[in-house]
Formats: C-alpha cells, structure tokens, sequence
C-alpha cells in the first residue's frame, strides 16, 4: 500500500538498488512481481526505475505487473500537497504520505474519454479551492497520459485474479511491506447524507501517520483475493535500534553522539527525500505494540553491526507518564494512544543496559561466531516478545545476514 514516496536501498553482489514503486523481489531472477491494488502508482517513477534495474543487467521481461485496481498520482497531487504543506507550516506531520486522494484508477485510464472527464473534472475542483496558487496545467498530463496508456497496458493485470491463481497453483507468495506500524492509519469511507465521510482505524502515532495501512491488515486491502489461512508466516523486520521519519513522537531518541552514530554507521538517510532519519535506543514499549498487532511468527533484526562500537548498550523496557492529577501511569505492554503521554515534560523511560562486544561483526557468518555480549542482545529481544529472531542482518549486503537453523 502507499506511493513510491518510501523507499528500500538493497545491496545484491556488491550492487546498489534504490527502489520505491517496484517489489524488492524483481532483482530475484525468477520471481513474478505484482505492484498491488492498494498502491498509489507514479506512471514516470515506474519506468525510471525499471529503466534503472534494466541498465544495472536485471531482465524483468515477464516479471513485473501492475494492479489494474492501483490508483494513480499526478502531477496534480504533488501540487496540492506541496500547498497543504504549506498552509499547515510548523503543524505539517512530515510523513511520506497523504490521505486526502480523489482516486484516479489504472483501469479508468483506459478509457480516454472518461479518464480525461475525470481528471479535468478533479483539477476543476482543486482550482476552485486553492484558485490561483495551484499552478497546474491539466490538458499537458492529459496528454502525458495519451503516451502512458501505451506504454503502462503491457503491465496491467487484474491483481485480485492474478493473486487467486497463483494460490490455486500452488505457489509460494512473499508479500513485502514498506512503512511500519508506527506509521499506520486505516481509512474507511462511507456515506452520510449527500457527503462521504472518512474514519481513521489506525495503530500509529496519529496524526503523525502515513496515508495507508501499514500492519497486518494492509496485507488484505492492499492485495484483493489473498486467502487470510494461506498466510502463515509473519515476519517482523526490526532494527536493532529505532529509527523515525517526519514528525512525532519519538521517547526513546538520542540528541547526542549516539544519535549522530546511529546516523552516520547506519546510513540513516531517507532513500525517497534524503532526509536524516531521527535514530534513538531500542524500543521494547514500540516493539510489544507491534507484535500485538501484527502477531509475528519470526523476527529479522537488521543492522546489529551499528552497534560495534557502542561500550553499553541501552534497550528501553517502559514508559512512566505523570498524568495531570500527579499519579503515574506505566505503559511496558501497551502504547499509550494519547499522544500527549509523551510530552517530554511528563515522561520518563525506563531503560535496561547490556554491555556492547566493541568488535568488527560483519564478517560473521553463523550465530556461534558472533560475540556473547551480541548474542546476549539478540537473546533479549527474542525473550521479551516471545518471537524467535531468525535472521541477523550485520551488514548492508545480501549475504551479511545471518540465518538461525
């Protein structure tokens, strides 16, 4: 679900990819690649990448396609957010999404007559609230659109179809997430009286949230046709730090040079904005939370290398929030949906610390050569969320990873 503004860097054989709209999966040779309804497709975006992979020698002939139930962004879009932005100043949430869309479907673009009615009809609208400071020619995309129907129609497939028969058949299906659930929001519209309304569901840190389900359920809005038995495996991808985009809440970051550590070893840079990330300690509080909701069956600690040079290592365990009447709340196995619980000024977060192994992991292989202290903290994670850790990522290539048997 969501837009090609999050990201994946992957490193394969020594080769850097930068991925935003395309799976991870289409630099694996054999892998069938489906962009999902739930998306939001940049047209432009998803040839620049595929041009991209193609110049690196990935042949993705027959290997990537496209939800015909995918909405489509415009130039339109980035036009009006660039204006919201502007109008929320120092309130704007800073995340990679937004979820005020009037939707545009790659199916309706088929159609040019009704796809042009459509797309005149939304930018109508726009210009009739912002007037002249939407700067905005809708007759030039449509006839960006005239070349992209073209070229797109090769790629469209019904997702919901493609998905029902690949589980008819038998095969094994890897669904990949972008943003995490601290992110999430779900959206469900309805109609009251002559207006649609939205209501947000959401496991994040609301408002501070992207566009789109970011858990569990994003699976099953955002690939029509998905058997819920069939999915058997949850993997929870965790750094062994935290990490934010945007604004937020965030009570366990770091301001200092442990911050700027974090940082610099992790290459914490927006892959979409090149933003810094705000990094900080290990969350315990977060991460319970998201087990809760996601119900992991296996985790992947990634980036434990980060950490090589750190004497102590702090993991965050609780939160003790004072409420106004000057009683205590601790949160250790819930998150606190009031955001104002995490006002600097009230919290306090309870750390446990371990003692860092200050040696070089990257050439590790295989758990038994990986330093106690580092296995001791590995061990903690896996013991307080109940979840086994089954891969350790020591490194930013494929192979730096580190399999549990």
């Amino acid at each position: 679900a969501g837009g090609h503004n999050a990201g994946h860097t992957l490193v394969v054989d020594g080769v850097k990819y930068d991925l935003h709209i395309l799976p991870s999966g289409i630099v694996h040779p054999s892998a069938i690649n489906l962009v999902g309804s739930g998306t939001v497709v940049s047209v432009p975006q998803f040839f620049k990448e595929l041009n991209t992979l193609h110049e690196k020698g990935v042949n993705s002939n027959g290997r990537i396609f496209v939800s015909d139930r995918a909405h489509l962004l415009f130039d339109l879009h980035r036009s009006i957010d660039g204006l919201e932005e502007t109008a929320l100043g120092g309130a704007k949430i800073g995340t990679t999404g937004n979820a005020a869309r009037s939707g545009v479907r790659i199916a309706e673009m088929m159609d040019k007559s009704y796809f042009d009615e459509r797309l005149r009809r939304l930018a109508k609208s726009k210009k009739g609230r912002f007037g002249d400071l939407l700067n905005y020619d809708v007759e030039a995309e449509i006839a960006k659109f005239d070349e992209y129907r073209v070229t797109l129609a090769p790629f469209v497939v019904d997702g919901v179809e493609t998905i029902c028969k690949a589980q008819e058949q038998g095969q094994h299906i890897l669904i990949e997430g972008a943003n995490a659930l601290m992110l999430d929001i779900g959206e469900h519209s309805y109609l009251s009286g002559e207006n649609y309304q939205t209501d947000f569901a959401d496991y994040g840190t609301y408002p501070f949230v992207t566009s789109s389900d970011t858990g569990l359920a994003g699976v099953f809005t955002g690939l029509g046709g998905l058997r819920p038995e069939t999915l058997t495996t949850r993997i929870g991808v965790i750094k062994a730090y935290t990490t934010r985009v945007g604004s937020g809440p965030f009570p366990t970051e770091c301001f200092d040079e442990i911050g700027n550590l974090l940082q610099e070893r992790g290459a914490e840079f927006g892959t979409t904005t090149g933003r810094r990330r705000r990094c900080g300690h290990l969350d315990m509080v977060l991460l319970r939370h998201s087990h809760r909701i996601n119900r992991y069956t296996h985790l992947n600690l990634t980036k434990l290398d980060v950490l090589d040079t750190l004497p102590s290592l702090r993991i965050a365990i609780a939160y003790r929030s004072q409420n106004s009447d000057g009683s205590v709340t601790e949160y250790r196995d819930r998150f606190p949906a009031d955001l104002s619980a995490l006002d600097q000024g009230r919290l306090e977060v309870v750390y446990e610390t371990l003692d860092g192994w200050r040696e070089d992991i990257s050439g590790c292989k295989r758990w038994e050569e990986l330093p106690e202290q580092a296995r001791r903290y590995v061990k903690f994670v896996e013991k307080d969320l109940g979840v086994p850790v089954q891969w350790i990522g020591v490194g930013p290539g494929r192979h730096a990873m580190i399999e549990r048997k």
